[in-house]
């Protein structure tokens, strides 16, 4: 038997399934917690829990990873070099060095400016031992990318460091958008190397010799060799492979996709067997991108999310803590502390009147890395000492340090993320409850226990009121995808709001009431959906589907993923000739092609477009692909009458080759074969 592995690591939780890949069927399955400082060692924790195989039998090994995208958010990467030609650069994300230089293209890809390569070389030669990357970017590289390609090939002679042109990686208009994607890029190259690295070394210790994919963030796979090449190309790999994971446990191409992990809960759309991506371009850390991506809704709701009781008052943060449950599973004294603060009267320390400004006695701290050049007073420093063994609460700490717990500068620890706090949580809201017990559920019943009196509630109603909240956050975040993917507006006025609120809530107003149906199906994926996404669908008349493994869905779809390569095309009339069939310019990643009419552009793209994508997807690691070829022709039509015409204006030109990993090939091949043996 052969198998595939998909391997998923979330905020919370890395996740492995092991798949027979003649009959699809998922044999084996684990979950461990995601080490953040190394995320090989969740991925190890997790491969070791699938047990009883054989590694030599795994024939492909694909993974999906938050690493890209959460390291844009937190600026993490490799020192980048940058050379525009014709336009400068906005700065709307850093960079380390930056030169520009004469040349350019015009819309119609021809030669704007002569490219100075004297300069070039002068700046290039400038960067030498002071970037470990470079992006180039010439401005219409898109119509033209012939002074991006002359550019690179002097980096190269020049530095030896990888060398990324934006036209490799966007077709769209738009420099600065092209500019950002190639800086993204170039930083997080060293990145998702060490990535590979380690994670090939956990494939190494387990006896697995297979070739490792990378799901991209529209849910394709890709290479290793690819990815190191185009990193930027990973983010949202994650939340799209849970799209693709649930259309495989299912067989449904059309329906809502919610994914409830320990950090956030991610919603998005199927259409027709694929996610819905956002043609415009990712947004991640407020940056807009040129990365095709699934278009996602992302909310701070998840399993550990911060469950707070402040003044009699019940708040659902979206800050992510470390559940009371999993926390006393690492450290057995915090349960002792648990009943201390129990059992003592309320010593209640708080920063301010917000929610997250407030520290519980049910709350813990311990320390997450050394704090490296963050700026600490002295009193922090020891706080950290103290927790670094240990955790302990603020009121605990303070009382050993001899301070005042207002003295400790939490919040500014916690944002530079040195620290982590551990508290209430939906994970321990259902350990409490008995529906999800998977760590130390009487940690969970202690802490449930105390907030519940601190509300004047019994702990089944706490339990009922926390699950209720829930279900109401989880409810609005899915109306507003909803509403979005109508509207393409975000923010909700009064009116919207009051009218989402009736439908949630079921509540009648003065005069009238608001309900909602959905006309497609919620898809659940995630360990903790069958406690809160029954309530969510029955809110909107919706038919829910929580196929069985969908708590690992998103390793799932990382090992049914298929190679994808596209090339889009901008095909431009030129004036004079045939009107019908009029002479033609070419506009794509291949270059700038002049032809004599359009069906002469057309014939000759299908079979060097469908070459190049053929080429670049086994590059991918695709064995046999389909290429498919769609065209969008757009006209003007003039005249009345008799005289009645069209001109054609523009077509655009998408080819696709898509395909399987050829191990998948290979070892259906072998399996037919060994049956045949057998018989």
């Amino acid at each position: 038997m052969w198998y595939g592995l998909g391997l998923d690591t979330g905020g919370t939780y890395t996740d492995a399934v092991l798949m027979d890949i003649s009959s699809g069927k998922i044999v084996g399955k684990a979950k461990a917690l995601t080490t953040r400082d190394d995320l090989s060692v969740g991925i190890d924790n997790a491969v070791k829990g699938l047990r009883d195989f054989n590694g030599g039998n795994v024939a492909v090994v694909s993974l999906s990873s938050t690493l890209a995208t959460n390291s844009i958010v937190e600026g993490k990467g490799c020192r980048v070099g940058l050379v525009t030609v014709g336009r400068d650069f906005d700065g709307s994300i850093p960079v380390d060095t930056c030169f520009r230089i004469s040349g350019g293209h015009d819309i119609r890809g021809m030669e704007a400016c002569m490219l100075d390569e004297e300069a070039a070389r002068a700046s290039l030669a400038l960067m030498k031992d002071k970037i470990d990357g470079i992006a180039v970017t010439s401005y219409m590289s898109v119509r033209n990318p012939d002074h991006e390609n002359r550019v690179k090939k002097i980096a190269t002679e020049i530095l030896d460091v990888p060398v990324v042109c934006g036209h490799e990686l966007s077709s769209s208009l738009g420099f600065n958008e092209r500019t950002v994607t190639s800086l993204i890029n170039s930083r997080l190259i060293p990145i998702i190397k060490e990535l590979i690295e380690s994670v090939k070394e956990v494939m190494a210790e387990n006896g697995i010799g297979a070739p490792l994919m990378i799901v991209r963030g529209d849910g394709s796979i890709m290479s290793e060799t690819v990815a190191v090449e185009r990193p930027v190309e990973t983010i949202l790999s994650g939340p799209a492979a849970s799209l693709i994971g649930a259309k495989n446990l299912t067989g449904i191409g059309d329906a809502v996709v919610m994914d409830m992990g320990g950090t956030t809960t991610d919603i998005g759309i199927l259409r027709n067997g694929y996610p819905r991506l956002e043609k415009e371009g990712a947004v991640i850390g407020g940056k807009r991108t040129h990365v095709l991506a699934a278009e996602i809704s992302t909310s701070g709701i998840g399993g550990d999310s911060r469950i707070v009781v402040d003044g009699g008052r019940f708040y659902l943060s979206p800050m992510r803590v470390i559940p009371l449950c999993i926390a006393s599973d690492k450290w057995p004294q915090i349960k002792k502390k648990m009943r201390e603060v129990s059992e003592a009267r309320s010593k209640r320390a708080s920063e301010g009147r917000s929610s997250s400004n407030t520290v519980q006695d049910m709350e813990f701290f311990t320390m997450v890395r050394a704090s490296g050049h963050v700026p600490l007073t002295d009193a922090d420093r020891r706080f950290m000492e103290l927790i670094s063994s240990e955790p302990h609460s603020l009121n605990e700490a303070a009382a050993k340090l001899g301070v005042h717990p207002f003295d400790l500068s939490i919040s500014k620890m916690e944002e530079f993320g040195i620290i982590q706090r551990i508290g209430i949580t939906p994970t321990d809201i259902l350990h409490a409850e008995g529906s999800y017990v998977q760590h130390d559920a009487e940690a969970s019943v202690c802490g449930i226990g105390y907030a519940a009196d601190r509300m004047r509630l019994s702990p089944c109603e706490f339990i009922a009121l926390a699950k209720e909240r829930i279900v109401y956050k989880l409810s609005e975040e899915l109306l507003r995808k909803l509403f979005f993917e109508e509207t393409r507006e975000l923010n909700f006025d009064r009116l919207a709001k009051d009218l989402m609120d009736k439908a949630i809530s079921g509540k009648e107003g003065l005069d009238f009431g608001c309900s909602v149906r959905l006309n497609k199906p919620i898809i659940g994926i995630g360990a903790p959906v069958a406690a809160y996404f029954p309530q969510v669908a029955e809110k909107f008349g919706a038919k829910l589907l929580l196929p069985e493994h969908s708590e690992v869905g998103n390793a799932v779809g990382a090992i049914t993923g298929s190679i994808m390569e596209t090339l889009d095309v901008v095909i431009r009339p030129k004036v004079g000739g045939n009107p019908d069939d009029p002479p033609c310019t070419a506009f794509s990643m291949l270059g700038k092609m002049d032809f004599k009419s359009a069906s002469e552009a057309l014939d000759c793209l299908l079979k060097e477009g469908g070459e190049n994508v053929t080429e670049r997807a086994k590059k991918a690691g695709a064995d046999y692909t389909d290429v498919k070829m769609d065209v969008n022709e757009r006209r003007y039509v003039v005249g009345m009458g008799t005289g009645t015409g069209d001109v054609l204006l523009e077509i655009e030109v998408h080819i696709t080759a898509v395909g399987k990993p050829r191990q998948f090939h290979m070892a259906s091949d072998a399996a037919i074969s060994e049956g045949s043996v057998g018989r």
